[in-house]
């Protein structure tokens, strides 16, 4: 595996759930990871706790609050970054807006239209808004003959983009990131730039925790969004990750090669795959 030790990231949505864990991984392996997201002005779940963290693991965080819905806002994340590293080396777009209240099921007929902005909008729109402004610096590292591992865009998206899971626009806006990044690992290929989606299973992030403490959920057998965050660093850092772009890469699978634990010590079991549906 090549090393992140240095590596630059954006993780988009980071002040809690997969993006802060994720944040804190490439923290372990060294990375300066830029840490975006609303909440602000510090408290556990805010991109400035997430940035302690990330340092704490070992890395370096900078805390940089954006509203993933103004394309103005995550135009000025790249402007910054650009400015203050003049590259990039990762971006995990992650953000993503549960709806209120959530959609845990019922026909599409029933949910408010605003539930598509929140699904597919912050959920697939934004990924594509940053993506955009993050080419140019993804090309400035392509371009160093001297990098251990490849530039990538990783897409944090979900089984549902195979088989229902929640509501009709939750998989309209996962099965749209899917495609969207299979077509971008096409159009980055030959730049030397990788494109990945990663599958979690069922994560305990914080509001699914809270969610649970309320409907009794059994969340004994889920990811830890720290789980998720080491098999997403060492995807990032595997030697062939190019050969990969394109593909849809599933947590359970990732730790089973790399050899990933959680903060527990444990690897929790893999999600039952439906198939497409």
């Amino acid at each position: 595996m090549g090393s992140l030790a240095g590596r630059i990231a954006v993780v988009t949505g980071a002040s809690r759930g997969i993006g802060k864990g994720t944040a804190i991984a490439l923290g372990e392996k060294g990375c300066t990871v830029y840490v975006t997201g609303r909440t602000s002005g510090g408290g556990e779940r805010s991109i400035e706790e997430t940035a302690r963290l990330v340092k704490e693991a070992g890395g370096e965080g900078r805390p940089v609050r954006c509203d993933h819905g103004d394309d103005a806002q995550i135009a000025a994340v790249f402007e910054q970054m650009g400015e203050e590293a003049g590259r990039l080396d990762l971006l995990v777009n992650n953000v993503y807006k549960v709806p209120d209240p959530p959609a845990w099921g019922g026909g599409f007929w029933d949910h408010p239209i605003q539930i598509w902005d929140d699904q597919v909008g912050i959920g697939l729109r934004s990924h594509y808004v940053a993506s955009w402004h993050a080419a140019p610096l993804l090309f400035e590292s392509a371009a160093d003959p001297n990098a251990a591992t490849r530039p990538a865009i990783l897409h944090v998206s979900s089984p549902g983009g195979q088989s229902y899971h929640f509501s009709s626009s939750y998989g309209a806006g996962k099965a749209g990131l899917d495609r969207l990044s299979r077509d971008m690992a096409f159009e980055l290929r030959a730049r030397k730039v990788a494109s990945v989606v990663l599958y979690p299973g069922a994560v305990a992030t914080e509001f699914i925790v809270d969610s649970a403490a309320q409907t009794g959920m059994d969340l004994s057998k889920a990811q830890t969004p720290l789980f998720v965050g080491r098999c997403a660093a060492a995807l990032v850092g595997a030697d062939d990750l190019l050969e990969r772009s394109g593909s849809i890469q599933w947590v359970e699978d990732l730790a089973e090669e790399f050899d990933v634990l959680d903060e527990n010590g444990q690897r929790p079991p893999g999600y039952p795959r439906r198939g497409e549906g």
